[in-house]
């Protein structure tokens, strides 16, 4: 059992072995756990403190049993005697927080123009709704004029009135622009053989979705920089349809979408497609209340009605890298959060290598000023022995090599290019997000329409590759510190760190798979933008191939998330063999968060579930959390060399 306890505004899971313990054993083992996060913090050796359920605000008695009173997963807000009650704080965290209490909906803004990675993450993961500016509304608004205009006056402009691609030159009547427009989302859907014997339409053989449905958190992500994108103003999308796609969102009614089956070219037609398809109540669809059932049903069971397509609409739905761009989101934020978590991992092997700081002297650094590199040895030097944090493992064990090995001495130079290769693809990602990448582009203020190639996913694509490539070295050195301690020539550890050698296989295997997911990385990581391949009847001739540069690199940054998961039991694992030795205050903290999950390896078990639950702490950025108050209180005592943590 385990229970979520708020101190001071900081959320500690503390896992209840005993559910029949009382509440006041749980407040009194939050407060251990807030003291080891924040040790410039000094808190009574007795402290008095009150317990109130987050869920209710019901007071607890802190003489009552925790299972008498909590469930599993339960939520808590703990004052200590003295502070006031912060109702900022009685929030529960994230999308719990809305399913469990009566607090209202929290929303983010969409104009087109501010909307973020991180943003677009927390989107998927259901924390905010979403909602329109009036400003936007207007610039929606007037867009839409123009393609009334155009429509009213029977002027031929491609997309509004005219069929697609190679069929650009085939002018449709305007009795038929509502069913064109219906057309072009089924036929590049599906390419059902109605539809291919129309010369008004694509040959839909090139753009047909194949493949597993995204999960419902990515397709909620592709939904979302969508209406961002239709909301920036240059899409001549009506309102109207504009707010049936955000009511589709917030009441997420998601529809299914293929992961494979784009070329990145003109965007991602065939999974817009289908996202469109669900919204127009054609198709599969999924919401938490009903499941995956057909579109229409899950539509009306929320109360919305299908969109109906105007003139264009089919078209600005479909044309775009928003698939690409969304996936892409996700990678980049979970690269950015494995790459620092990184950095406290390979401290920690390190440590139990009984390696030398020396190699993070700011000195060294300041005259090779890469940014990443810089960060990095801050990190270390935060981290490792100090006159803040020392270490009785350095002190009792001092370290007898002229120099360390390369995956050592070097992490500052190969995580730091991690770190700026991150940098760099966000940048690009962030320009992407609040881009108009629909053909044509309507420019209300000139009252015209322009083809362009803003569609061409090239940037993404690219930028993707490039994180593939950067984040995948982080694997790649993890796996060669994983080597060292378990390999006992190349340190002073029991072979594959296990007591009882050859009736025990300790990490043997463990270490096999991370050289194994090392292995399929240098697969993954050749560049699918490299490639490009005619297709449109020759229309579109040069394609990006983004979409699969997109899912390729989440597939990095999880074997990435994976190798450094096996790297941090190794590390802990290692630190065994040192007891009653230990190391410094931050290293310490990431050993407790651990084994709060993880028990040490007495004897052979199955791993697998092992590297699952330390994969999670990953995940969820426990470790970097953990490290964060030292690391701070670090910088604070040497201000006049270090000028940032993060």
């Amino acid at each position: 059992m385990r229970v979520s306890v708020c101190v001071r505004g900081d959320w500690l899971v503390v896992p209840c072995g005993d559910p029949s313990k009382s509440m006041r054993w749980l407040g009194l083992e939050a407060l251990r756990r807030y003291a080891r996060a924040h040790p410039s913090e000094v808190l009574s050796s007795q402290p008095s403190f009150v317990l109130k359920r987050c869920v209710d605000g019901g007071l607890l008695d802190v003489e009552d049993s925790i299972s008498s009173v909590l469930s599993d997963n339960d939520f808590v807000k703990l004052r200590i005697h003295g502070d006031t009650w912060d109702r900022s704080h009685d929030l529960l965290p994230g999308c719990i927080k809305r399913i469990q209490s009566n607090e209202e909906d929290e929303y983010i803004s969409l104009d087109g123009n501010s909307l973020t990675t991180a943003d677009l993450v927390s989107l998927g993961k259901g924390h905010y709704k979403i909602k329109l500016s009036s400003e936007t509304e207007e610039c929606v608004n007037k867009a839409r004029d123009v393609i009334e205009k155009i429509i009213s006056e029977n002027a031929v402009v491609y997309g509004v009135n005219t069929g697609f691609g190679k069929f650009a030159r085939s002018v449709v009547a305007k009795d038929q622009l509502k069913e064109l427009q219906e057309n072009l989302i089924r036929s590049t859907c599906a390419g059902k053989k109605s539809f291919l014997e129309s010369s008004l339409f694509l040959s839909s053989s090139l753009f047909a979705g194949v493949g597993a449905a995204l999960i419902p958190e990515r397709t909620r992500m592709l939904l979302a920089l969508r209406i961002n994108t239709l909301a920036k103003g240059y899409s001549g999308v009506s309102l109207e349809t504009l707010q049936k796609m955000l009511s589709a969102f917030n009441a997420s009614c998601l529809s299914w979408v293929p992961e494979k089956g784009t070329v990145g070219a003109s965007g991602d037609l065939a999974p817009l497609a289908h996202l469109a398809l669900g919204l127009m109540g054609e198709g599969q669809m999924w919401s938490p209340n009903t499941g995956w059932t057909d579109a229409r049903t899950v539509l009306e069971g929320h109360g919305l009605t299908p969109i109906s397509l105007k003139p264009k609409e089919g078209l600005a739905l479909i044309n775009g890298t928003q698939m690409m761009s969304s996936l892409g989101a996700e990678a980049v934020e979970r690269a950015e959060a494995i790459a620092r978590q990184a950095d406290v991992i390979a401290a920690l092997t390190l440590e139990v290598l009984r390696g030398t700081n020396k190699a993070f002297d700011n000195d060294i650094h300041a005259v090779r000023p890469h940014a990443g590199q810089i960060l990095v040895a801050q990190r270390f030097r935060a981290l490792l022995h100090s006159d803040i944090f020392p270490s009785a493992i350095a002190e009792e064990k001092p370290y007898d090599r002229v120099q360390d090995a390369y995956t050592l001495r070097c992490c500052p130079q190969v995580h730091g290019v991690a770190n700026d290769t991150i940098a760099f693809v966000k940048k690009i990602l962030n320009t992407e997000l609040n881009s108009s990448t629909d053909n044509p582009l309507v420019f209300a203020e000139r009252g015209i329409t322009i083809s362009g190639g803003n569609f061409h996913g090239e940037y993404p694509a690219k930028a993707l590759d490039f994180l593939s490539i950067g984040v995948h070295e982080l694997a790649s050195i993890s796996e060669r510190r994983i080597e060292r301690m378990c390999n006992p020539s190349l340190s002073d550890l029991p072979a594959f760190l296990v007591k009882e050698g050859g009736f025990n296989s300790g990490f043997m295997i463990a270490h096999c798979t991370a050289a194994a997911l090392v292995s399929e990385n240098k697969v993954l990581c050749h560049p699918a933008s490299v490639d490009s391949l005619s297709t449109s009847a020759a229309t579109e001739d040069h394609v990006s191939m983004g979409g699969w540069a997109a899912r390729k690199a989440l597939r990095v940054v999880e074997h990435v998330e994976q190798v450094l998961a096996i790297e941090l039991l190794a590390a802990c694992q290692a630190l065994e063999f040192f007891r009653p030795l230990g190391t410094t205050a931050p290293l310490e903290r990431v050993y407790e968060l651990l084994r709060t999950v993880v028990r040490p390896w007495d004897k052979d078990r199955v791993m697998s579930s092992d590297i699952e639950v330390a994969h999670k702490l990953l995940l969820e950025e426990k470790v970097w959390k953990a490290v964060l108050p030292y690391m701070e209180q670090y910088k604070d005592s040497h201000r006049d060399h270090i000028s940032s943590v993060d």
